[in-house]
């Protein structure tokens, strides 16, 4: 049967001193003993490592201050209880070697029943301390594994959401996955530039990536005879199709409402994107003919990955096109629809973008 007694240091350089403690401590404990502080060092590194040290102040060569200061600043030691037995007994000794970490402080010649008693006081708060740890990490451990289920079951909702806008004008669910990943690729590119790097943090590409599905949203609160119109919409529809963008910031508004926090950087982007993605660069655009860096930054990304995925994509009133002509065309956009930045971030990403395209194909 193993030996599951605690294991104590002693460390005194009076071989007479550590005669008398494992006389003492024997019966209850596991005991090695180290004649200076080098050596207490040494036996630190030892298995099984001692569960607590009983260290003595005036020794030659190193002294104990300088044992416990040493283990104290080291990660591996620092939890170790460390009572100092001493023949010192000015306060000052005492306040200085508990100011380095030590839990106790006993004064020679020793008592028997002290020695026994805080000892024991000093292993049990220890194990304490271990269990509370032990105790917290279990509990992180299931924090973060539901914060995780529930990230997972926002991540499926918002895609089951944006699918089903999607399926009502004939698109597939792949369209969203396209445009997620193009836009996060995009994001992913322009950090690299300074001027975009304190906007673009891994948090904020991440809500970036999970919000791009709700981009077309709106489209639920469109008629299915213009959604569906296998022909050119006249110009009254095409008005009225304008309106998804209107639709989707205000149910994303309504979203915010309900959960109570406005500053939410998720509702947030999902709402400048519903809201934006069909602006242009030269003001052209809509809902509100934003112009320039006055349309919302993760609208001007969602505009390009929009557009290109749009053309490479089969339509009722359109072939597809390939990905050369696709992306011929969005270059010929560069500061006209699209923000030039973004354009040129495409173009160094060109082939990522042929990627995924063709990994999400319909």
């Amino acid at each position: 049967m193993p030996d599951t007694k605690p294991t104590l240091l002693l460390v005194d350089d009076e071989p007479a001193n550590i005669t008398v403690l494992m006389h003492l401590l024997k019966k209850d404990y596991r005991l090695t003993a180290a004649r200076n502080g080098l050596e207490a060092l040494e036996r630190m590194k030892s298995q099984p490592m001692p569960d607590l040290v009983l260290l003595d102040i005036m020794m030659p060569g190193m002294d104990g201050y300088e044992v416990c200061q040493r283990l104290k600043t080291d990660e591996t030691t620092r939890e170790i209880p460390v009572i100092f037995i001493t023949a010192m007994g000015e306060e000052s000794d005492q306040t200085r070697g508990l100011a380095l970490g030590a839990v106790d402080y006993i004064t020679k010649p020793i008592s028997t029943a002290i020695v026994l008693a805080r000892v024991k006081t000093h292993l049990t708060l220890k194990q304490a301390r271990e269990a509370l740890a032990n105790q917290n990490q279990i509990l992180e451990e299931r924090v973060k594994a539901r914060t995780k289920e529930l990230a997972m079951a926002k991540d499926t909702t918002i895609l089951a959401m944006a699918t089903l806008a999607e399926t009502r004008d004939n698109e597939t669910g792949n369209h969203i996955r396209r445009t997620q990943h193009y836009v996060k690729a995009l994001a992913e590119e322009l950090k690299k530039q300074p001027n975009f790097a304190p906007l673009l943090t891994n948090d904020y590409i991440e809500q970036l990536y999970k919000s791009a599905p709700l981009h077309d949203i709106g489209k639920v609160g469109i008629r299915d005879s213009i959604l569906l119109k296998p022909g050119k919409l006249t110009e009254e529809e095409f008005e009225e199709m304008k309106n998804h963008t209107i639709y989707g910031r205000d149910a994303i508004i309504e979203a915010e409402k309900l959960q109570g926090n406005p500053d939410s950087s998720f509702l947030q982007i999902a709402r400048e994107i519903a809201y934006g993605h069909h602006e242009k660069w030269d003001g052209s655009g809509y809902p509100n003919g934003l112009s320039g860096e006055g349309i919302p930054f993760s609208g001007r990304l969602m505009a390009v990955a929009d557009v290109y995925d749009a053309l490479i994509s089969k339509r009722v009133y359109k072939p597809a096109f390939s990905h050369e002509k696709s992306s011929d065309i969005i270059r010929k956009g560069r500061g006209f629809h699209f923000d030039p930045e973004v354009v040129d971030a495409f173009e160094r990403i060109n082939d990522a973008f042929h990627s995924i395209a063709r990994k999400f194909a319909n």
